[in-house]
């Protein structure tokens, strides 16, 4: 008999549950490292002209994405202080309402489902991650 965790009304294998958990955290923190490094290293002139936010603030988004990213594997890797990975993967969940808003608010409304989708997938893991 396999262990069972219980998901509302459906019940999933924990450990089916727990590799799906693992899949979408690695997936969304290769792509926090990617986007966050790009606002730590492009120059900010180039990062204003893509997004009307002043430039300090996209530095700290930037580094605000690279440790969300690292807070959403490295406690699960090294097993300590596992209770970080749905903090880090909610913070992640307010900075893409944020990209949300700031997209919608450019005028592109289409574009605004891809930081949406991110943003969704954030939120799976902090609530699937909440009793880690």
């Amino acid at each position: 008999m396999t262990p069972t965790t219980t998901l509302n009304e459906f019940r999933v294998p924990a450990r089916g549950f727990d590799r799906a958990m693992w899949a979408v955290q690695a997936l969304l923190a290769a792509l926090f490292l990617f986007t966050g490094s790009l606002k730590l290293l492009l120059p900010i002139a180039e990062l204003t002209r893509q997004m009307p936010l002043p430039g300090p603030f996209v530095r700290f988004l930037g580094t605000a994405e690279l440790l969300g990213a690292l807070g959403l594997v490295l406690p699960g890797i090294f097993g300590v202080r596992r209770s970080l990975t749905p903090i880090a993967a909610g913070g992640l969940v307010i900075i893409m309402i944020g990209a949300v808003c700031a997209t919608v608010a450019v005028g592109g409304g289409a574009t605004a489902l891809l930081p949406a989708a991110v943003g969704v997938l954030a939120g799976l893991v902090a609530w699937g991650r909440r009793t880690a």
